[in-house]
C-alpha cells in the first residue's frame, strides 16, 4: 500500500525556493500549480528575471533532473528528443537520447527557432513519450516543459504555432521586480547564495498528482468554464448565460480542470461558496 504524502511538502518547497528567489509569487505559484496539474507552462518576459533559476532550482528541491535548451534559428528537431546514430563498431545503429529526456525542461526563447523544431515538442509535452523511428520513449515522471519567450525583441524570431501554443496550461507574464525585492536581489548576490535542501523526491510528487486526481471539481462550474469557451469560438452572440445547477460533470481528469482544482485549493477565499471544492 502506498504511503500517503503530506500536502505541506509543497509549501516546505516554495520555503526552500525563496531562499533563493527573491518576489515572483505569481510565476513561482503558477510553476508548482503546473507541477501538481501535469501541466506545462509558458513564461514571457524579459532576460534577467530568474526565470532559468526559478527552474532550475524547484528541480533541486524535488531531487529531479533538470535541461535547458536555448532556441536558436539552426536548431533541428534531432537536438531536442533525439536520433539513431550508426555505431561503426559493431555495424548497427543506436538510439540518442535528447535533452527532453529529463524531469523539468526550460525552453529558452523558444520563439527563436522555426517552427518545424517547435513541433517536435508536440507529441512529448502531450503524451510523455518521444517516438524515434520505430521506438517509442517514454520520458521520466514527473515532467513538466517550461518554456520562455522574449517580448522586446521580435526580429529572428517564430510565433508559436496555435498546435503548440495548445499544449501549454498557463501563460505567465513575468515582470521587473520592485524596488526593495531588487534591493533584496542586490545584496544576495554580492554575498554567498544560499544552498537549497530538497524536500521531497519525484516519487513523492507523483504521490501529490495522484492526490489532486482526486480534487472534487462542481460540475456547474465546470459548464460554466465550457460555456466560456465555447463563447469565445462563436462568431456572433458572445454571451455567457446562466448556468444549471443540475447539468452533468466530465468524468475524465485534465490538466486544465486538475490546475483549477490545485488554485481552488490554495485560495479558499477566492473560490466562490456555492463551487467550493473538497478532497
Amino acid at each position: 500500500m502506498e504511503r500517503p504524502v503530506d500536502p505541506a511538502l509543497m509549501e516546505r518547497m516554495l520555503f526552500e525556493i525563496k531562499k533563493v528567489i527573491v518576489g515572483q509569487d505569481r510565476l513561482l505559484e503558477r510553476i508548482v500549480v503546473s507541477l501538481l496539474a501535469r501541466g506545462h507552462l509558458l513564461v514571457e518576459g524579459v532576460p534577467g528575471l530568474a526565470k532559468t533559476l526559478a527552474v532550475k532550482t524547484v528541480a533541486a528541491s524535488i531531487q529531479g533532473e533538470f535541461k535547458r535548451v536555448q532556441f536558436t534559428p539552426d536548431l533541428v528537431p534531432a537536438d531536442l528528443i533525439g536520433t539513431r546514430v550508426y555505431n561503426q563498431r559493431t555495424g548497427e545503429s543506436q538510439t540518442s537520447l535528447g535533452p527532453v529526456f529529463t524531469n523539468l525542461l526550460l525552453g529558452d526563447e523558444i520563439n527563436r527557432a522555426p517552427a518545424k523544431v517547435q513541433s517536435a515538442l508536440l507529441e512529448v509535452m502531450q503524451e510523455r513519450q518521444v517516438t524515434i523511428g520505430r521506438e517509442t520513449h517514454r520520458v521520466p515522471d514527473p515532467f513538466l516543459v517550461m518554456a520562455t519567450q522574449n517580448p522586446i525583441e521580435t526580429e529572428g524570431t517564430y510565433a508559436l504555432p496555435e498546435a503548440q501554443v495548445d499544449r501549454f496550461m498557463m501563460k505567465v507574464i513575468v515582470d521587473y521586480p520592485s524596488e526593495m525585492d531588487e534591493f533584496v536581489i542586490v545584496e544576495r548576490m554580492t554575498g554567498q547564495v544560499a544552498a537549497i535542501t530538497p524536500v521531497m523526491t519525484t516519487s513523492e510528487l507523483v504521490s501529490l498528482q495522484r492526490t489532486v486526481d482526486g480534487v472534487f471539481v462542481d460540475p456547474t462550474l465546470v459548464e460554466f468554464v465550457v460555456r466560456v469557451v465555447n463563447a469565445t469560438r462563436a462568431a456572433g452572440d458572445r454571451q455567457v448565460h446562466p448556468v444549471r445547477r443540475e447539468s452533468p460533470g466530465l468524468d475524465q481528469p485534465h490538466p486544465h480542470r486538475q490546475g483549477a482544482g490545485v488554485h481552488a485549493r490554495s485560495h479558499p477565499r477566492a473560490t466562490p461558496g456555492r463551487f467550493g471544492s473538497r478532497a
